[in-house]
């Protein structure tokens, strides 16, 4: 334990090769850890950089009195894992479809019309306010929630949820569709 606990407060002081020696340590702990709670190798390595940056950035903070090494990333790595899979499942629990699966739906097999539909949207998208065209472009071309395009826009979430909300309606009048 005291090992670890040297560790730390040498990354505090900014010591990258404390950073390296507490990540080969400790790293596959976290991992196991992660991997239990989002099952998917890709999100799991994604989180446990997540995590180790987080206990770089906020090696000052830690208190040896209050738990261990172990304890203290098991605990960020948990929390960080729980966080992703949450995140996840607020994508997939959009409240609207994508933009393109509404198309698809609405035009059917007809390849040809497909296309048209496709190039209605995008004309349709350009006439809106830069501010809606974004907020719309993010939910459906990049895939993020409302909360995680309020946080890349530093701008409040009921501002997002009103700007993509204007936007589907005024898509939905330029393309004659009914709401």
């Amino acid at each position: 334990m005291a090992a670890g606990v040297e560790l730390i407060r040498s990354m505090a002081a900014g010591d990258r090769a404390a950073f390296a020696a507490f990540y080969d340590r400790y790293a596959p702990l976290a991992y196991g850890v992660i991997l239990k709670v989002v099952r998917d190798r890709a999100d799991g390595a994604d989180v446990l950089q997540e995590v180790f940056w987080e206990a770089w950035r906020t090696a000052t903070s830690y208190d040896a009195e209050r738990g261990s090494p172990e304890a203290w990333i098991v605990m960020r790595a948990r929390a960080r894992a729980i966080d992703r899979v949450r995140a996840r499942r607020r994508r997939e629990e959009t409240f609207v479809a994508p933009v393109a699966d509404a198309v698809a739906r609405d035009v059917g097999p007809d390849v040809a019309r497909q296309v048209e539909d496709r190039d209605l949207v995008g004309a349709a998208l350009d006439r809106l306010p830069p501010p809606q065209r974004e907020a719309i472009e993010l939910a459906y071309f990049e895939g993020l929630s409302q909360t995680e395009i309020a946080a890349r826009l530093k701008q409040p979430l009921g501002t997002v949820k009103t700007r993509i909300r204007a936007g589907l309606e005024r898509l939905r009048e330029v393309m004659g569709r009914p709401a």
